[in-house]
């Protein structure tokens, strides 16, 4: 009861409520709660009415936790289209009529490197990663004289993501002259946008075809193996 008369508390018993300071202008107010009390809910028009003789009101914003998020496949225009938005790839890609090729400069010969040393916990992954690029169709076993080596690099969650070494390859490509868009230009053009799309280029290799005579470029040197892709 000190504690109270110090801070100047008044208890409202009827409304449960505690107040702090003056009455009329208070420093605080602590509200109870009646357990087991159902909420009743009141139209716009009768809090409109409550606020006019002084009741206090609060805007509170409901969020369901247990609601699951909306996954992509809950978009209308993902369902109509299916063949669209995979969630994985089916397969190599269908022929179309612009391919990609590998031009090289006059007189390079065939380059193969061996392979690089892995720990027993890379070869693992290597040898599980090749199966899955084998049994999707994206790879083959390969005779090319062509060989580059292949790596893994860490991603964000802890996996590892197989790289393929073609640096020495690039050397000796001709590489293409047709301009490339200035960065700066690409965000002048996003100004004002309110909507962005995110695209998923995890399996961008696997989902660009070269001309056949170009295949055996793409060639890889593996500890279980010698592979091109399609």
């Amino acid at each position: 009861m000190d504690w109270l008369t110090e801070h100047h508390a008044t208890i409202d018993c009827r409304s449960y409520r505690v107040i702090f300071g003056d009455i009329y202008a208070p420093e605080f107010i602590y509200h109870g709660s009646l357990p087991g009390k159902s909420m009743q809910i009141i139209s716009a028009l009768q809090a409109r009415t409550l606020l006019s003789h002084g009741c206090e009101g609060f805007l509170a914003t409901i969020h369901d936790t247990t609601f699951d998020f909306l996954s992509i496949h809950d978009q209308p225009i993902v369902s109509e289209f299916p063949d669209v938005f995979p969630d994985e790839l089916l397969g190599i890609p269908p022929v179309h009529e612009v391919e990609f090729n590998i031009e090289l400069i006059p007189g390079s010969e065939p380059i193969s490197k061996a392979p690089y040393r892995m720990v027993p916990i890379e070869l693992k992954e290597l040898k599980d990663q090749l199966q899955e690029l084998l049994e999707r169709g994206f790879i083959h076993q390969s005779v090319s004289p062509w060989g580059a080596s292949v790596l893994f690099v860490k991603k964000k969650d802890g996996s590892m993501r197989l790289c393929i070494d073609y640096r020495e390859l690039n050397k000796i490509t001709i590489r293409n002259r047709y301009p490339l868009p200035r960065i700066d230009d690409l965000f002048d053009q996003l100004q004002g946008a309110m909507h962005f799309s995110k695209i998923d280029l995890r399996s961008g290799y696997h989902q660009l075809r070269v001309k056949e005579q170009d295949i055996s470029k793409t060639a890889f040197r593996t500890r279980y193996g010698h592979y091109e892709f399609l």
